[in-house]
């Protein structure tokens, strides 16, 4: 009876450590565009406890752009969200103290219709092309300075320009109201594999005006705060990224569970997102910060003070370094 009572105590000794040590864990809060492909990554973190893994309980709150997740993160209601390293740069060229974790160096392109005569964008001269957002869109700048570099040609123009939302972008150019079309990389896939076809990359272009195209451009934005209290909670946040990467890079099972909330339509959309998202894992090496000044410096040049503020080189700082 002693023996069994003291088993029982143990188990119960056991189970209150194990609930501590739960309870103890920090909550990472991520603030995230609710439809963004990133959720495809934070899922398979959750799901294969690599958040545990690695010291911290991921929280993904689903948000209805980026503009409100950064409302979020500057409040202290996130801990960490996803933007483009040139917006870190801006904000700690303005004093605020955030850091970049890479996430993905995919970036889009110019698309056109199969039968489209359109071999180069010297072809677009007087055509109609669709952005996916605004004149500041960075694809849009360094296809534009290709354009000037390989044809002597300003794209904003010669060219009449239609600014929307990436759907919208998406269904003009399927249904033929614009002659080229430039998007984000998933909505490219789906592009093509809706049977339009790529005139240029915007990663070619980038290598062309001699530019590093494995530049990560979006990444896990945190506070450089947090970075220096708690740098086993960033990085551990990293390697957990890192190892859903890995997953996703080779396991067809690891996309079959998600296949329900990535929003396809057909099997050749699915696998095009599939190629799409493994062509954009960054390398695990440190990022280039000479190539990532070079671009930008010509961000700054296209785009001006209302793209890059006042960075017109880069902040010390903005990348947080593998052992860093």
């Amino acid at each position: 009876m002693a023996f069994t009572k003291a088993i029982g105590a143990a188990a119960t000794a056991l189970v209150l450590i194990a609930n501590s040590a739960w309870a103890e864990m920090p909550v990472l809060k991520a603030a995230v565009l609710e439809i963004g492909t990133v959720n495809w990554e934070l899922d398979t973190i959750k799901h294969n406890g690599f958040d545990t893994a690695n010291g911290f309980t991921l929280d993904v709150q689903g948000v209805a752009g980026g503009p409100a997740a950064q409302v979020a993160f500057q409040g202290g209601e996130a801990d960490v969200i996803v933007s483009d390293w040139l917006w870190v740069a801006r904000q700690r060229a303005d004093g605020h103290d955030y850091v970049f974790v890479p996430y993905s160096k995919a970036v889009g392109g110019l698309l056109v219709k199969g039968d489209s005569p359109v071999q180069t964008l010297a072809d677009l001269k007087g055509k109609k092309v669709g952005i996916a957002g605004g004149p500041l869109d960075k694809s849009w700048l360094i296809l534009r300075a290709y354009a000037e570099q390989e044809y002597g040609m300003d794209l904003a123009t010669e060219t009449e320009q239609v600014f929307g939302a990436p759907p919208l972008i998406f269904k003009t150019a399927l249904q033929g109201e614009t002659d080229g079309a430039i998007n984000f990389w998933h909505f490219m896939a789906k592009m093509e594999a809706a049977g339009m076809r790529s005139v240029i990359s915007v990663a070619d272009a980038a290598q062309a005006l001699g530019l590093d195209p494995e530049t990560p451009l979006l990444g896990y934005v945190f506070k450089g705060e947090m970075l220096q209290e708690h740098p086993e909670l960033v990085n551990g946040f990293a390697q957990a990224s890192r190892d859903a990467k890995h997953l996703l890079a080779d396991d067809q099972a690891a996309w079959d569970r998600l296949k329900d909330r990535m929003n396809v339509n057909n099997d050749a959309q699915f696998e095009a997102l599939i190629a799409g998202y493994r062509a954009g894992i960054p390398s695990d090496a440190p990022v280039d910060e000479e190539a990532a000044g070079k671009m930008l410096a010509l961000m700054a040049r296209l785009g001006g003070a209302e793209l890059t503020g006042k960075a017109d080189t880069l902040p010390e700082g903005v990348f947080v370094q593998p052992g860093s």
